[in-house]
């Protein structure tokens, strides 16, 4: 009913104007919608999962589910971020505004190694 009423042309305008928004969207990297929240789990002496890939704006948290305290620290230097010591059950959050590989571990275990990859 809508396309009787606007006409062919008023359609196809409607149409090519969406079109051109997306991409233009998609062109500056604008997020359609706000990104879901991402989650890491610090258990086993190990960060799961070891590689976490996410979209740009995307906050990731850092959850201790060892009975040991760990941190959670950019390998960058300077450091991009830094949790303090995490005991069981604490969290630590932090937002990837910034497309790239961020490597990170903690502080207190070293071998204990993660990657947050944001596209």
């Amino acid at each position: 009913m809508l396309f009787f009423w606007l006409g062919r042309r008023c359609v196809r305008r409607v149409i090519l104007a969406a079109v051109l928004l997306l991409g233009a969207a998609a062109w500056f990297g604008w997020p359609s919608r706000a990104a879901a929240p991402a989650g890491v789990t610090i258990s086993g002496f190990a960060f799961a999962p070891a590689t976490l890939t996410v979209p740009r704006g995307t906050t990731v948290t850092w959850t201790n589910e060892d009975d040991e305290p760990h941190t959670v620290a950019s390998a960058d230097d300077p450091r991009r971020f830094k949790s303090g010591a995490l005991d069981t059950g604490d969290r630590f959050s932090f937002t990837f505004d910034t497309p790239g590989t961020y490597k990170y571990f903690c502080t207190i275990h070293p071998h204990m190694q993660g990657v947050v990859v944001v596209r």
